[in-house]
Parts: C-alpha cells; structure tokens; sequence
C-alpha cells in the first residue's frame, strides 16, 4: 500500500511520520530524498549547479539553505529548481518501493504534493493540517525568521488545497497523545485497505 503523508511547514508531518514508523509503516521522507539527489558528484548536483552557478556553493557541496533564500523569492527559479529535482526523487521513491517487503504499507512523507501536481500515485493521501500560528511558533523554535516563514507558507499550498485531494485529514492543533491517537485510527484504516489489495 502506497500513502502520502504531506501538510505545510511546520504541520507536525515528521512526527506523524515517527508516529507511523513506530506502528510498523515504512516512512520515506522525500526530504531527505531531495537532499540525496543534490550530494556532491550525482547527476542533480551538477543540473542545479549548471542552472544556479557556484554561489550556491558551500566548501564544495550546496548550500541548501542559501538555494532556499534563492528560490523562495522567486517563482520561476523555484519551478526551475523543482523541474531537475521532482523527477529524481520520484525515481529514487520508486526504488525504496521496490525493495520494500510484499504486503507493506509505504508512507511517503511529501510536503509538496498538491505542488509537484499529483505527479505520483498513491492508493490514500493523508494531510496533516495546523493552524497557521501554531505552525509558525513551531518554525520558530526551528530559527526561521518571520520573514522566511511567510515566504515558505506562501510558497506552498494552502490547507484546503491539501485536504482536497486527501483520504484522511488530521487536525495537529492539540497534544501529543490527541495526535498520537488520531494516528493509531488512521493506521487500522490502512491496514484494511492493505488487506484489500
């Protein structure tokens, strides 16, 4: 069974992710993926290099944080940057998969899913949804600035755009048990729709 796990900055999408791991889901994080398919000498590498030039260069590997500042600001650079990555981390998605054990349940944990325009499928989707200062107060214990919160939320899609195209919605504005248990419901769904494949 293939799921995506996806919800904005600072929705708590991690750790529903551990929450799920620890019920015995194999959780891919396409974050990590993203920065997989960036590391010095792979083929993405060199793509971004070639499009965004050394300056995005920090002792030798990319600085990921300066990229982000780059294409935050601006649309047409984060299209572009999206275009060389998406690919590749579908791809890498598709060999995690493939040596995962028979009957599994995959979590794909993928905050720019409605953005990437469903380029994936996946038998549920799962959004992760927090109220707008209660993911900011989360950010900031990261150490964005105000500044760099609202970029990155404008940049992506609004809840309801998420909630949209999703099977199950959970609503990560309480404690750690609430969520905890909101998980543990949505981990017995999956397991039915599994046994049903």
């Amino acid at each position: 069974l293939i799921v995506a796990l996806t919800g904005g900055i600072g929705s708590g999408k991690s750790t529903v992710g551990e929450i799920f791991t620890n019920l015995g889901a194999l959780v891919v994080d396409s974050d990590q993926l993203a920065r997989e398919v960036l590391t010095r000498g792979s083929e993405g590498f060199d793509h971004v290099v070639a499009e965004f030039g050394d300056q995005i260069l920090k002792n030798g590997d990319i600085d990921r944080a300066l990229l982000g500042e780059i294409v935050f600001k601006d649309r047409a650079k984060l299209a572009k940057l999206e275009s060389i990555t998406h690919p590749l981390i579908r791809k890498a998605f598709k060999y995690f998969v493939d040596q995962a054990p028979a009957g599994a349940i995959v979590i794909n944990q993928i905050p720019l899913l409605v953005e990437s325009k469903s380029n994936y499928t996946f038998d549920a989707v799962i959004t992760v949804s927090a109220p707008e200062d209660i993911r900011k107060q989360r950010l900031a214990k990261r150490g964005l600035s105000e500044a760099e919160m609202d970029r990155r939320i404008a940049a992506q899609a609004s809840d309801s755009e998420r909630e949209a195209i999703s099977d199950f919605v959970i609503h990560n504005a309480g404690g750690i048990d609430d969520l905890t248990s909101t998980v543990e419901k949505i981990w017995a769904k999956l397991q039915i729709l599994n046994k049903g494949k």
